[in-house]
């Protein structure tokens, strides 16, 4: 691979942004009118400004505005002509609709991963298969109701909640909800976009037995474990295979879940699959509206609902989610967004080397971005081998400089 292929005229994050493609951002500054009545800051700036904050951890609105105003040769390159004052930027967090963020997170998942079709087509349940969940980002005050009780002297930390589904098999989030943390997660089932013959995993806390049978009527099978109070009545029970039954399947039944006495819940037969884990020493019961499923396979995609607690814990601990730039539910949730954006690309990134057979773990790959975000050098070469492309493009410096040398001398 030749120079010219590590070495180019525009830094890391220029690269990056070029992956939102212009029609999407066109798209949703239409739909929402954006940038109705601005003059300056539009809902482009807006965005590579929050981009920058999150790739690069900033942790205020001084040291955004200043970094950015340090920056700004480099920053031209990304077509950002404005650099904004923190009076403009604290206006914009608060007054530019933080759906319009939303819009374009959930238009780049479909641009990139067609992860919303028709689930009949898939060849495995793991292509099938969605989690959904919820985490919650604490804040320091009560801007956005925070879930739980008072303490003594009468005050409680705010929170958000970000409601998550995530397709199982590609490791992204394919659709969210911000809301406050007080909201039960289980208004999140109302909103949920799928499609006959998708799996869904849930926990406990995902309980309402109107929309569970409205799934079941759609033909979406779902996987979650018994609640301990769960109004459960035995009808049959049902075989086991000696394959399953060596791997900790202890009992698999046909109950009736609910009661006929409660008008607010729905009766429906379900399957009660009792797992026993030899590792945690400890018996589980899940419950499902799949009867043609393996008993053993009920437990294994229980299993795979642990790939959501990691994807939390990437989001979080790769982007600045504990520093806030606005004191308003709008600021907070656009930062969301935009770190949720920030997550996509970077996983773009990641899929794109997979192709090229070259593996990054998610928290390398973004380091490594953030710390070369300024770097003029091919992001794909760059990434397929780091070495390689900084020695070339330190060559390609020092030559420069030495023509400049020369240049200067004579």
């Amino acid at each position: 691979m030749g120079k010219n292929a590590h070495f180019i005229g525009q830094p890391i994050l220029s690269q990056l942004i070029k992956l939102i493609p212009r029609s999407i951002l066109r798209e949703a500054t239409d739909h929402y009118k954006s940038d109705r009545y601005v003059k300056s800051f539009m809902t482009f700036d807006h965005l590579i400004t929050m981009l920058y904050s999150t790739l690069v951890g900033c942790q205020s609105l001084r040291e955004l505005t200043t970094g950015l105003q340090l920056s700004a040769n480099r920053l031209q390159h990304l077509g950002l002509t404005y650099t904004p004052r923190r009076s403009t930027l604290s206006d914009a967090n608060k007054r530019r609709t933080h759906e319009v963020f939303g819009f374009i997170f959930h238009k780049l998942v479909r641009h990139y991963f067609p992860v919303i079709s028709d689930s009949s087509k898939a060849k495995s349940i793991l292509e099938q298969l969605f989690i959904i969940d919820s985490t919650t980002i604490t804040l320091f005050n009560e801007i956005m109701k925070g879930a739980g009780s008072y303490k003594m002297n009468g005050r409680k930390k705010g929170g958000a909640k970000a409601h998550v589904m995530l397709k199982a098999n590609e490791d992204i989030p394919v659709f969210v909800r911000i809301t406050e943390a007080k909201e039960h997660d289980q208004v999140f089932m109302r909103y949920l976009p799928l499609k006959r013959g998708s799996f869904i995993v849930f926990d406990k806390a995902y309980t309402n037995s109107q929309i569970l049978y409205q799934w079941d009527q759609d033909e979406v099978w779902w996987v979650s474990r018994k609640r301990n109070r769960a109004s459960i009545k035995s009808i049959t029970t049902l075989p086991i295979t000696d394959e399953d039954r060596k791997k900790g399947v202890a009992q698999d039944q046909m109950v009736v879940m609910g009661r006929s006495s409660n008008r607010k819940t729905k009766v429906m037969p379900v399957r009660l699959v009792t797992f026993y884990d030899v590792d945690k020493e400890r018996y589980f019961e899940f419950i499902t509206n799949n009867f043609r499923i393996t008993s053993f396979q009920v437990a294994q995609i229980y299993k795979q609902r642990w790939q959501i607690e990691i994807m939390f814990k990437r989001l979080k601990s790769n982007n600045p989610l504990k520093y806030f730039l606005g004191d308003n539910p709008n600021a907070i949730k656009i930062q969301i967004w935009v770190s949720l954006i920030a997550d996509l690309l970077i996983q773009v990134v990641r899929k794109k080397l997979e192709n090229h057979r070259k593996r990054w773990s998610f928290s390398n790959l973004a380091g490594l971005i953030r710390q070369h975000l300024f770097t003029y050098v091919n992001l794909n070469s760059f990434l397929l081998n780091p070495d390689k492309s900084l020695l070339q493009n330190a060559e390609a410096t020092a030559i420069s400089n030495q023509l400049m040398f020369e240049f200067n001398s004579s």
